[in-house]
């Protein structure tokens, strides 16, 4: 047999023994290497005669292009065998149920605010808005807080850099003169004047974080203005929302004396719950009063003739009586095994 004969039949025999890439690779070089045996055999058709180089020269060629076809006929085996491995590997049953998106919902907070005002709308009053980026007329001064009060200090609020008199709103009563204001305004050519009804749902800020309070935060308050409004309308109003909000006849409301810039008689008012872990545990949940007249009078409304009422809830920590939460920065830190819960 020619030794160019039994090269291709080693050369075969080398390249069905690797089983990897690298492998074949290592083959190859024995036989096209730059000391290969078929690149030895090229080297040495320069010391033939010319006939003979020629002939031998066509053998060496044809063993050489049976050697490549047999390399390339493995690489082809090694990839499909390669790629036939990873299919297995990652197999697909197409016959399971496909897992699909997880279900979204509404932050829980967003479900109180959303709740709350359908439980006022219910009971004629309108939700209004206004800006977070407010002034500091609107934010203090036309609330009867003075420029001497705490609430403007820079430890309490946050104010916009260079600008003393733009801020992020501390709550949302801001809302009460605009509306107020907008109110008179459409009413201009009415007397007496109709009654102005709003619930005012949005977020507020302030220099404060713990596991009850939040530098963000929200607000829902309330508006009643008109002739003949009072103090007993007040507590009626408070009292059966809390009671609906929290779907219980059992709940005790308590308003304890206080004091709010913007309201006056002011009053805190408490809960306390029947049965559960908080039972018989007094728990504030909202501050309110009569508009102090200065506040109507910069709404634009004579206090002489129209009275009012305020009252501010929070529904962050309504949501947390709601649905049993101790720590109020859960709801802001976006981890979904805690969001969830409450789709």
């Amino acid at each position: 047999m020619d030794n160019l004969d039994q090269l291709v039949i080693d050369a075969r025999a080398a390249f069905a023994e690797a089983s990897a890439a690298a492998a074949l690779e290592q083959a190859k070089a024995r036989f096209f290497g730059k000391n290969g045996l078929i690149t030895e055999q090229l080297k040495a058709l320069g010391g033939l005669p010319p006939e003979r180089k020629r002939e031998r020269g066509a053998e060496v060629n044809r063993a050489k292009a049976a050697i490549e076809a047999a390399l390339a006929e493995r690489r082809e085996a090694l990839r499909e065998a390669e790629l036939s491995a990873q299919l297995q590997a990652e197999s697909l049953d197409v016959t399971l149920p496909g897992r699909g998106s997880a279900p979204g919902g509404l932050h829980p907070v967003s479900r109180s605010l959303e709740r709350i005002e359908r439980l006022f709308q219910s009971i004629g009053f309108v939700a209004v808005d206004g800006p977070e980026i407010e002034t500091d007329w609107h934010n203090f001064t036309a609330l009867n807080i003075p420029a001497d009060h705490p609430a403007r200090s820079m430890h309490d609020t946050f104010f916009l850099e260079g600008r003393e008199d733009v801020l992020l709103r501390t709550h949302t009563s801001p809302v009460q003169i605009r509306a107020m204001l907008a109110h008179v305004e459409q009413t201009r050519d009415c007397d007496p004047m109709p009654d102005l009804r709003v619930i005012m749902p949005g977020r507020v800020y302030r220099v404060d974080s713990d596991a009850t309070h939040s530098p963000m935060f929200h607000q829902a308050e309330g508006l009643w203005v008109g002739e003949r409004v009072s103090f007993a309308d007040l507590k009626g109003v408070v009292a059966d929302f809390l009671c609906k909000f929290f779907e219980t006849d059992d709940l005790q409301v308590r308003f304890r004396p206080s004091f709010f810039p913007f309201t006056e008689p002011s009053a805190e008012v408490d809960v306390a719950f029947k049965g559960g872990a908080l039972d018989g545990r007094w728990l504030e949940v909202a501050g309110c009063g009569m508009v102090h007249p200065n506040v109507l009078r910069f709404g634009g409304i004579d206090p002489e003739r129209y009275t009012g009422f305020a009252f501010g809830f929070g529904p962050d920590r309504l949501t947390m009586l709601r649905y049993g939460v101790s720590d109020l920065r859960l709801f802001f830190e976006g981890d979904l095994r805690f969001l969830s819960q409450f789709r």
